[in-house]
């Protein structure tokens, strides 16, 4: 069993002020695989003291020299990438191929957007366009506390700590304590790339404890999180004291109209989106709108691909899914399906009860639901996990009022041959993103929703402008 109990505080890595161990278990195997230390507020005020002091130091620092420290992150956790996945596969269940391509992958692909971005960007310019007796200048926000789930660790962690870093912040990271491995490699690369002290600092806990302080510690400037909306809405009123910035990326509930004249893998593509990483991403497709005509075959396709779906233990190699990240969340998966059941949706695939072929492991089988309706749990709550809720639509209008009969709106899905229809279906839906046609939108635009999905603009200038105020100044 791996022992990771220190925590990187100012350059090093430090013992905790006091021992709080907590085990990590592999989800695939439901045993400890390594220990760490759940953090205490005396561990927080180490870690905020540190950036604090260095806060000047890297404000100030040339932002191309900044840059350079960026790429050089990139060079190195580009080298270290089978490092990566397994630590994300051991810890939150991806497959070793799935974790190396898309999780680790994804990682890079955030750090590449903001590297582009940032080489456009000026921290000053004309407050009005045309106007040259004024002036706009972005100034870091300060320190920044940066709170991290365990679904998607390395996108989710580049995604905060690379725009911070470029922007001017010092910070503070908590990484889950349920996958907290990935986040440890992670500053161990920070590291070697031989940041400033006190510019990166982590600190593991969990979000009760370490999130708690982070979120109403008064010398934090801004609050970053991504997670669920219940949390969210604690990190908002908590951090209300300190009238603390605070950016929120939340849970989701994505809608895919899928009509009459979608291309002819459209059923299948939604249903494997809605499962990639066992279903643990809250921009999933996990309500399918279809539009009645298609109806009965696409029940009939989404049945086949579900019980087509491999699954197996995240070490093994190929194209499956692994096991949801624990015990809790697996209670949690089986609960809203048995509800789908009670309600009375009908189960065309999956079901409760752990996945055929295993004895244990957090394995969810793959499960279908059709004919749902909106007052359905499994229609109105965020179920991450491998769970679609299938449900018909006779018109355009009928499916865009029930597709936005949500708390939600970080991403939706619109699947046709009719570009018209879909420009006209993506303006209607209320959510921060829409995909069309199985198309992922560019590495230049955002990440973020609306409503209980949160606010957030991560990614790309988008994100970096988020770790930044903004001064206006005239006779300039």
């Amino acid at each position: 069993m791996l022992d990771k109990r220190k925590f990187y505080i100012n350059g090093a890595w430090v013992e905790p002020v006091e021992a709080h161990d907590l085990k990590v278990i592999d989800p695939s195997t439901e045993e400890a695989c390594a220990v760490i230390s759940n953090g205490t507020s005396k561990d927080v005020d180490r870690a905020v003291a540190a950036a604090k002091a260095a806060f000047e130091g890297w404000k100030h620092t040339d932002p191309q020299k900044r840059l350079t420290f960026v790429e050089k992150i990139l060079s190195i956790y580009n080298r270290r990438r089978g490092e990566m996945a397994k630590a994300i596969s051991t810890e939150m269940g991806a497959p070793i191929d799935m974790a190396l391509e898309q999780q680790v992958g994804g990682g890079a692909f955030f750090i590449e957007g903001f590297i582009d971005s940032f080489k456009h960007f000026s921290f000053k310019t004309d407050l009005v366009k045309g106007h040259k007796d004024s002036a706009l200048q972005y100034e870091p926000v300060g320190v920044v506390g940066l709170i991290t789930p365990w679904n998607w660790p390395m996108n989710l962690i580049n995604l905060k700590v690379i725009p911070a870093l470029l922007a001017g912040c010092t910070m503070v990271l908590k990484p889950s304590e349920i996958a907290p491995l990935s986040g440890l490699l992670y500053a161990d690369i920070i590291d070697e790339a031989g940041l400033p002290k006190g510019v990166f600092n982590l600190v593991n806990g969990d979000g009760a404890g370490v999130g708690t302080c982070l979120s109403g510690h008064p010398d934090i400037a801004m609050i970053s999180f991504t997670g669920s909306t219940r949390v969210g809405k604690a990190i908002s009123k908590n951090a209300s004291d300190t009238l603390k910035h605070v950016d929120l990326e939340l849970g989701g509930k994505g809608a895919n109209l899928v009509f009459a004249d979608a291309r002819e893998d459209a059923i299948k593509w939604s249903v494997l989106a809605c499962f990639n990483n066992s279903g643990q991403s809250c921009n999933a497709p996990t309500r399918m709108f279809v539009e009645r005509s298609i109806y009965e075959k696409a029940k009939k396709i989404a049945k086949e691909v579900a019980n087509n779906v491999k699954l197996a233990v995240a070490s093994e190699r190929g194209d499956h899914l692994g096991p949801v990240v624990s015990k809790a969340q697996f209670d949690k998966i089986q609960g809203l399906i048995q509800s789908g059941i009670d309600e009375g949706a009908t189960l065309i695939a999956g079901g409760t009860g752990l996945a055929n072929g295993f004895k244990r492991g957090y394995f969810v089988r793959p499960t279908v639901f059709a004919d749902v309706k909106p007052d359905m749990k499994i229609f109105r709550e965020e179920i991450f996990g491998p769970v679609l809720s299938m449900i018909p639509f006779d018109s355009e209008e009928e499916a865009i009022a029930m597709a936005n009969d949500t708390d939600y709106g970080l991403t939706n899905y619109v699947q046709s041959g009719d570009k018209e229809k879909c420009h006209r279906v993506a303006t209607a839906l209320r959510s921060g993103m829409v995909e069309v046609n199985g198309k992922s939108l560019p590495k230049e635009s955002f990440f973020g929703g609306v409503k209980y999905s949160g606010h957030a603009r991560e990614g790309s200038i988008w994100g970096i402008k988020q770790f930044l105020d903004t001064k206006a100044i005239s006779e300039w």
